[in-house]
């Protein structure tokens, strides 16, 4: 019984997180939960270190190849709410959410990113055509991370 007594626990903790992430201004970076002593502590992320990062990285970026580059900064993306893992699937083994070529609608599940073993849906924000998933499966994201470049659809491409 105390198994399913600490898996209750977890459940409640697990959806308290979520509540409080959703309902936190910002992106946060780090929230830690703990029952024994009831502990909880959330971190946001600076917003200075990102844009120096971005500076930093600018000339890595130049000496990529031109066609990984340009869906990144050329089309729009679905981008990581959080930092963690990145899934293209619901599980091990399934079928990814989408592929190149799918078609999404805004507010499609299109991946995961587990953070802090918490699976954080990523949704589309606008419909298109996906030209490119950017992150290989498993892989660590950043927040705000290019996941997925889309090619924008209008009324006509239905």
């Amino acid at each position: 019984m105390a198994d399913a007594e600490a898996e209750q626990v977890l459940d409640g903790l697990r959806r308290q997180a979520r509540k409080l992430v959703a309902d936190l201004a910002g992106p946060v970076r780090l929230v830690r939960l703990r029952s024994g002593e009831s502990v909880l502590e959330v971190e946001w992320h600076d917003p200075a270190p990102p844009a120096q990062r971005a500076a930093e990285t600018l000339p890595a970026r130049a000496a990529e190849p031109a066609a990984r580059a340009a869906p990144a900064t050329d089309r729009p993306a679905v981008r990581s709410p959080v930092v963690g893992t990145f899934y293209r699937a619901p599980e091990p083994g399934a079928m990814p959410f989408v592929a190149v070529g799918d078609m999404v609608r805004p507010g499609q599940v299109v991946g995961i990113v587990e953070a802090m073993k918490l699976m954080n849906e990523v949704t589309a924000g606008q419909a298109g055509r996906v030209v490119e998933v950017l992150v290989e499966d498993g892989k660590p994201v950043e927040y705000d991370q290019p996941l997925i470049a889309l090619e924008p659809v209008t009324g006509q491409d239905g």
